[in-house]
């Protein structure tokens, strides 16, 4: 597979602004990000994702996740799976402010007592889940099963502490048209690079098994793998042009 940039987690907090609960997960998030795990941590804009955002979607479906709603509508929780894949893990403040007795929440911009209090408890709740999704001691994040499984990690070098959005996380977005029409696929050139370093020349057996590659990242739509073959095959062979200029 790619060999994809450092491991790190993204953080969707609900974006609704007509409640008090609303307010609690956008600084409860900008506290994990900015303050608590800095280091593991990127933002994802929801309404970005919703919109379409490439960058967004493109770090949630390789990367875990974990999703801070306001209320049982659970909006950025479904959005997620939606888009791009099942949330490692979540939280919903309301079920968190019940659960901690913190009495009622008030104010949209100047929260009361009780919501800085719930601002404390999800973002330490959201610390604690970070920690544990990313314990890279033992597991590894599962793109096709959205879950974590037994694996121990290569070792990784220490990064600078410092909060990020997704839209850095350095995965490649390429598009390709495939029947008139253009499609977006993530990690293309990783793949390329990968199979070129392998020495897979262009061919139909190599075009087969860029497609199941990049399947791995990428629908394709029954019906219209020949397409796609065909266009991963045009765009590889021209990859490898391309780099043998360099050379």
């Amino acid at each position: 597979m790619p060999d994809l940039p450092k491991k790190k987690l993204g953080i969707v907090a609900c974006s609704g602004e007509e409640m008090a609960e609303g307010t609690i997960t956008r600084l409860a998030a900008l506290k994990v990000l900015e303050h608590l795990r800095p280091a593991n941590t990127v933002t994802i804009c929801l309404p970005l994702f919703l919109a379409g955002g490439e960058g967004d979607r493109a770090f949630a479906r390789f990367y875990p996740t974990i999703t801070i709603d306001g209320c049982e509508k659970r909006c950025a929780a479904r959005a997620t799976e939606m888009y791009s894949g099942k949330p490692a893990a979540g939280i919903v403040v309301t079920d968190l402010i019940a659960e901690r007795g913190l009495g009622k929440v008030e104010g949209r911009r100047r929260l009361n007592d009780a919501g800085l209090r719930a601002v404390e408890a999800a973002a330490d709740r959201v610390a604690q889940l970070v920690d544990e999704s990313l314990d890279e001691r033992a597991r590894r994040w599962s793109r096709s099963t959205g879950t974590f499984v037994e694996e121990a990690p290569p070792p990784e070098t220490r990064e600078p502490v410092e909060a990020a959005c997704s839209c850095g996380a350095g995965i490649p977005v390429s598009k390709l048209a495939i029947d008139g029409q253009t499609v977006t696929l993530i990690a293309l050139p990783l793949i390329f690079e990968q199979f070129r370093n392998s020495g897979k020349a262009p061919s139909d057996d190599t075009a087969r098994d860029l497609l199941e590659t990049v399947k791995v990242y990428n629908p394709a739509p029954a019906g219209d793998e020949e397409a796609y073959a065909m266009a991963l095959l045009r765009e590889y062979a021209a990859f490898c042009e391309k780099q043998k200029a360099k050379a």
